[in-house]
């Protein structure tokens, strides 16, 4: 059977090429943090879409040894990069998905709070004293507004429309 790496291998790679990058790829790995047949898969890619788009028929020895280090290089940068899972439980998808859905919720009120802002007139100001978490009541926002307490549900009820309808437009609320 083949090995992952054989099966990337261009048919035009010479066993010595074979051999040579096998080598470079068990010296460069460890260091690396990745398994050698990883490294080797990873340059015979890199082979097939550059390489070949240059027009040549097989890849030198020096670019087999350039490219294993520029390849050994990148494994490296990428595990810096890279942060382990905590061990608490952050890895459970649950949680993963309570994660998702506070981010998606978070950019559905920024969504909202930059519409809000486009809105005419006093509808700004409501919204904002409705949204502000400070469970303001309605004589406390009236008030704040200087408006009549009745005025506030009229009010309220057309920005809330024209925000419907300006989220319904632009696919920002779904």
């Amino acid at each position: 059977m083949n090995s992952p790496a054989a099966l990337l291998t261009p048919p035009e790679a010479s066993l010595p090429l074979r051999r040579l990058l096998a080598a470079e790829c068990a010296a460069e790995a460890p260091g690396a943090g990745t398994e050698p047949e990883d490294l080797q898969q990873a340059v015979w890619l890199r082979w097939l879409e550059h390489g070949r788009a240059q027009g040549a028929t097989a890849p030198s020895a020096g670019w087999l040894r350039g490219a294993v280090r520029a390849e050994a290089r990148r494994a490296r940068r990428r595990a810096r990069r890279e942060e382990p899972l905590p061990a608490d439980g952050a890895g459970d998808p649950a949680t993963a998905f309570l994660g998702e859905t506070a981010l998606l919720a978070a950019e559905r009120r920024r969504a909202v709070e930059a519409a809000v802002e486009l809105l005419p007139g006093r509808c700004p100001a409501l919204l904002r004293a409705l949204l502000s978490g400070k469970d303001l009541t309605y004589p406390e926002i009236a008030r704040e507004l200087g408006m009549s307490q009745g005025s506030l549900g009229p009010v309220r009820s057309r920005c809330l429309g024209c925000l419907r309808t300006m989220l319904t437009a632009s696919d920002c609320g779904t």
